[in-house]
């Protein structure tokens, strides 16, 4: 599970290697919006929820993935990326959970997952 007392995530670059992991833990009708990844561990973002996917072990055989739907997201910010910091950020604010903070490097469609976060907040 997401370590809620560490408030930062591993960099994340996209990378479409997390999208086929998750997909048999998919909904009828869930759908990929983009999918992340760091050295070992993988964010993917769906039309219903954020599957945060912890590789453990030496191997990386066993995985721990940790389901965050947006419905249980009470507020939220992005920082987007700039001319020269090319990093941008996703804070978001769980209800009973805490928050998680996912930091993204490169290429990042930050404001179209704000766009489907904001859908299930307001």
């Amino acid at each position: 599970m997401i370590d809620f007392n560490n408030k930062g995530f591993f960099k994340l670059k996209q990378n479409d290697e997390y999208a086929e992991r998750v997909r048999s833990l998919l909904l009828d009708g869930e759908q990929v919006i983009d999918a992340y990844k760091s050295m070992r561990d993988g964010v993917v973002f769906t039309n219903k929820r954020i599957i945060a996917v912890n590789v453990q072990g030496i191997t990386g055989s066993k995985k721990d993935f940790t389901s965050l739907p947006y419905k249980n997201i009470v507020a939220y910010s992005i920082e987007t990326s700039g001319t020269f910091d090319l990093d941008s950020e996703l804070e978001i604010y769980f209800s009973s959970l805490g928050q998680v903070k996912f930091e993204f490097t490169g290429k990042t469609s930050i404001v179209e997952i704000s766009k489907h976060i904001s859908k299930h907040v307001f």
